[in-house]
């Protein structure tokens, strides 16, 4: 018997909408990580503060990609242009469906020449390995998947090791660990630092605002290059960030993480579906909130929604195209933080204290129940105009915030209400107990929301609002 796929999921159940909201996969885990190295509280302020150490060793897939059609396969995927990528350059890369709308996003990377790395989550580097083991490229992948949610107390090694330093006394650090000046690397350039004796590369990056560093090496070295890191910051106020706090940096700088990938409609997507098995993340994933259509493209995000719209350049072939030229040309909704009425946030806790149906539980500081997230913002009068996508607490700036889009004629300082929870008591996943939906005021705000972010951090994908 053949292994079932993606679209027979859907057939079988008859609406893609129901099957994504009834999901039973469980809570999204950042693996292998401790939740908490002090408290997270600590760790949010060290990213505004004094300086951090972000491991992301586990939680993101790296897919290789080799050979003399690399950047031909990766240029017609990609919205961005491929004109100008040398060695030693990265991207954001997103690409789109036939339709035009996002699968999803994460970093590439260009190591060497015909030889890349994607990293990020599941979506983007499920589309690569579709293309480029069914799209005739002369290629060659090699993938290195997440980190097992649940290992079972089996070892966990991955092929490399992914640290970031960042925080306004990253420089610092990086100097002492180098044993030199901080290196002169552009944004979103790659380098080298010298660790203990080692050569490492990085790319200046900047997760939590302030200017740092990613670096990574063979996985080998990882226990090696973090204590030599933990060494150097000790006179910096380095802390380690745990899983608990490391996603929540997001609220403050602006990405938004986990749109639903645009994959379960259209007929030129169907030969996809059908490569997806059963258990990949697209038919596995959950979708939650109080939004709620029964046409699955309802939840679906253009570039330009997401801030991904100063990357997408019409000067090369690529798939998505054609709708996205349409497209560009209408006014677009915008990316935006929603900052929560503190009282209207602590009602959800007030209810846990009182007999009868509690409001959904706000957990802290990341709030989302589902791998993807639709709460409606709404209007006085009832009307929807915006959509709240990823929601958690920032201790720096003592809120609740949220990432999301509104209708392009919504101003920032607009006090709409954002409706919390799920509506009918709740749907089967099993992150969702039986509850009561919450209006909660919340005013539209920048993005970032973090002034400090908003003035020293590279225009781009995280400020971007063209």
């Amino acid at each position: 018997m053949s292994q079932q796929s993606l679209e027979d999921l859907i057939k079988a159940s008859g609406n893609p909408v129901t099957m994504l909201r009834n999901s039973q996969i469980g809570a999204y885990v950042y693996p292998v990580v401790p939740s908490e190295y002090s408290n997270w509280r600590d760790e949010q302020r060290a990213w505004r503060e004094s300086a951090v150490l972000f491991d992301q060793s586990h939680h993101m897939a790296n897919l290789y990609v080799e050979g003399p059609d690399a950047l031909k396969m990766l240029s017609h995927l990609g919205t961005n242009s491929f004109a100008n990528f040398p060695v030693n350059r990265a991207k954001q890369f997103a690409p789109c469906s036939y339709d035009g709308y996002i699968i999803g996003d994460g970093i590439l990377f260009h190591l060497a020449q015909n030889s890349l790395v994607y990293v990020g989550r599941a979506p983007v580097a499920n589309w690569l390995e579709f293309h480029a083991t069914t799209g005739g490229y002369n290629v060659k992948i090699k993938r290195d998947d997440r980190s097992p949610s649940n290992p079972g107390g089996r070892a966990v090694t991955r092929m490399t090791y992914r640290f970031q330093i960042q925080g306004p006394n990253a420089k610092q650090i990086i100097e002492k660990l180098n044993g030199g000046p901080f290196p002169e690397i552009k944004f979103f350039n790659m380098g080298e630092i010298k660790i203990k004796g080692r050569t490492v590369r990085a790319l200046r990056h900047g997760m939590a605002g302030a200017p740092g560093l990613e670096i990574w090496g063979p996985y080998e070295e990882r226990d090696e290059i973090r204590a030599a890191i933990l060494e150097a910051g000790a006179d910096y106020g380095l802390k380690q960030v745990g899983s608990r706090a490391y996603a929540s940096n997001t609220c403050e700088s602006g990405w938004i993480p986990s749109p639903l990938p645009a994959v379960y409609t259209g007929e030129k997507m169907k030969s996809y579906r059908q490569w997806l098995t059963a258990s990949s993340y697209e038919a596995t994933g959950s979708l939650a909130g109080s939004f709620v259509s029964n046409n699955i493209e309802d939840y679906y995000n253009t570039p330009y929604e997401l801030g991904y719209g100063i990357f997408v350049k019409f000067d090369h072939d690529f798939i998505g195209r054609e709708a996205l030229e349409k497209i560009a040309t209408k006014p677009q909704r915008k990316k935006v933080t929603f900052a929560w009425n503190g009282e209207d946030a602590l009602k959800t806790y007030k209810s846990l204290l009182e007999p009868g149906e509690p409001y959904k539980f706000l957990d802290l500081p990341i709030s989302n129940y589902a791998s993807s997230s639709y709460d409606k913002v709404v209007t006085k009068a009832g009307k929807v105009v915006g959509l709240s996508m990823f929601a958690g607490y920032s201790f720096n700036e003592r809120s609740v915030l949220s990432l999301g889009i509104v209708d392009p004629d919504v101003e920032i300082g607009t006090e709409l209400t954002l409706v919390w929870g799920e509506e009918n008591g709740g749907t089967k996943k099993v992150t969702v107990e039986r509850h009561k939906q919450l209006e909660v005021r919340t005013v539209v705000s920048p993005v970032p929301y973090s002034k400090v972010v908003r003035e020293t951090y590279a225009e781009g994908w995280r400020s971007g609002q063209k």
